[in-house]
């Protein structure tokens, strides 16, 4: 059914690949971020979950 709408438009096979463009180019920023990231306030973050509410509060703000 979507197959005859999408024949119709021009240029609707560039789509596909400015996805998998996009999703790279994110992928790969992620990344580099997590790689240069600082361990000591990812480790904090990581355990997070874990603390007392007022604790979290203290970090947050």
């Amino acid at each position: 059914m979507f197959k005859n709408y999408l024949k119709g438009i021009d240029g609707i096979a560039d789509y596909p690949m400015l996805s998998l463009i996009a999703f790279f180019l994110f992928f790969i920023v992620m990344s580099i971020w997590l790689y240069k990231a600082d361990k000591n306030q990812m480790n904090e973050l990581a355990h997070l979950p874990f603390k007392d509410e007022k604790e979290n509060k203290q970090i947050i703000e």
